[in-house]
């Protein structure tokens, strides 16, 4: 399977997704832990971040509390452009 850059991700609209996960300490349910993940996504409706929830909450032992994210586009396919050229400084 061919693993696609960042660069073309960031090209197809894809942006930067950071979720803040709070959950319950399996042990002692009073306690909450946090947990930071971030990973390319696509805005509004975040696909990577729902399998990511799905897979935590049917795998891990620790119950979700809340999830708060933030998602920046870094840039987007009419801001890029390929530049041919060289210069030449002495």
């Amino acid at each position: 399977m061919q693993r696609t850059s960042e660069m073309e991700l960031m090209l197809q609209g894809y942006g930067l997704t950071t979720a803040q996960i709070l959950y319950r300490m399996p042990d002692h349910p009073g306690l909450l832990q946090t947990f930071i993940w971030q990973h390319y996504d696509l805005a509004p409706k975040f696909p990577a971040l729902y399998r990511f929830l799905d897979f935590w909450r049917e795998s891990l032992d620790g119950p979700l509390h809340s999830v708060s994210y933030s998602h920046k586009r870094l840039i987007s396919p009419n801001e890029w452009r390929n530049v041919s050229g060289e210069l030449v400084l002495h």
